[in-house]
């Protein structure tokens, strides 16, 4: 097999396996600063007991999440030497930052793992606060080399073809950084509140310690539902920026060949590269133009703008689009129904149905989340650095 399948295979392997430890170590903090804040603010030893359980799993998560991203910062430099070679002075000193906010993670998830009765409370709680704080920063300076190599800035090259920026803070302008940022941390705070809420849901079915699954839920539903409807706010402005900055990724996502004014918004279907059409799919017409450009009239640049060898992969693009889209909606379609219930009765729905709903929906985050990254992993092939670096 040709070695750069392999290589790329491997690397994608990794990094499907890592995201989800990295996104449940970015979340899991949150709610272990909510389930103390509540414990203290309560007195209730539900939510006491529901902070040491988070700090426990945190901890675990942590060590495997570091252990899977050393595996990849290996792999970094074995499998991708030119990249490394000839950007590694522009996205080293991220990488560096990352490692900053991850080291400040540890230190502080060690005071708050062994200091609870140790400590003052005010500085065990605020060990928490930079945990996830910290946890948070970690996945934005990841997600501010992920944006570099979508969209990179202005760089400096040197005789020997190494690039370097001639603004030390300009990788943090990448045209995609805000959004990306935005959108991964509500996707990490999603994953890990829907989990939470399909877990309960699932102890609460089966009459488990009722009273503390309660509690959980109760904590963990409020999150989920935040997210489940921000998550497809940050999805459209990511998509607006995809459009103005990043036609060839648009086309793929959409199947989108002909640049065109009035461009519709394809559901579901299968590209077709060699004629340009995509099949079975439904048409919602004007409605590509109205989300990209904001009048069902505006010109949205198609495939046929970028060169045929710069293509990224259609047919794979186009589905994982469409699956991270479709698990979103129902995401924020549960969230909706119980943010109703909520203003109507005035408290969550907690009935069997529901339930069976939440346990349902609980790994559509995931799979979302994964599918989202290969939309833009994929969406900037045949490129590593978008312009600068062929894969």
């Amino acid at each position: 097999m040709d070695p750069l399948v392999l290589a790329r295979a491997q690397m994608g392997l990794s990094l499907a396996f890592h995201i989800v430890f990295a996104a449940l170590g970015v979340g899991l903090p949150l709610v272990l600063v909510l389930a103390d804040l509540a414990a203290r603010r309560t007195g209730d030893a539900h939510y006491e007991r529901l902070a040491r359980r988070m700090a426990k799993g945190t901890a675990v998560l942590f060590a495997v999440g570091a252990v899977s991203g050393t595996v990849l910062s290996i792999e970094l430099g074995l499998l991708w030497p030119e990249l490394m070679r000839r950007f590694g002075a522009v996205i080293g000193p991220l990488f560096a930052l990352e490692g900053f906010a991850f080291f400040t993670e540890a230190i502080f998830l060690g005071i708050y793992l062994y200091g609870r009765e140790r400590a003052p409370r005010a500085l065990h709680f605020a060990s928490g606060v930079i945990v996830a704080v910290s946890g948070a920063a970690s996945a934005a300076f990841v997600t501010v080399v992920n944006a570099f190599m979508n969209g990179p800035v202005e760089v400096v090259w040197s005789a020997d073809g190494r690039a370097s920026l001639a603004d030390p803070l300009s990788a943090f302008l990448a045209p995609s950084a805000p959004t990306q940022i935005a959108h991964v941390l509500l996707s990490c705070y999603a994953v890990t509140a829907f989990a939470m809420c399909g877990i309960h849901a699932w102890f609460l079915l089966r009459g488990r310690e009722i009273e503390f699954h309660r509690r959980a839920l109760g904590l963990a539903l409020p999150l989920a539902c935040a997210t489940g409807l921000l998550m497809p706010l940050t999805g459209d402005l990511s998509a607006r920026h995809v459009g103005a900055h990043q036609p060839w990724k648009l086309g793929a996502m959409e199947a989108h060949y002909a640049t065109q004014a009035h461009a519709p918004l394809r559901i579901g279907g299968i590209p077709d590269d060699a004629t340009g059409e995509l099949h079975y799919g439904l048409e919602v017409p004007g409605a590509l133009s109205l989300l990209v450009g904001g009048s069902t009239d505006a010109v949205v640049r198609g495939l046929d703008a970028v060169p045929r060898d710069e293509w990224p992969p259609v047919a794979r693009t186009h589905v994982a689009f469409q699956l991270m889209v479709g698990c979103g909606t129902c995401l924020a379609l549960v969230s909706i129904a119980a943010l109703v219930v909520r203003m109507l009765r005035g408290r969550f729905p907690s009935d069997r149905r529901f339930l069976r709903v939440l346990v349902f929906v609980a790994p559509l985050a995931t799979v979302a989340m994964e599918a989202g990254w290969l939309v833009t992993e994929w969406g900037r092939q045949p490129f590593v650095v978008r312009g600068m670096l062929r894969t």
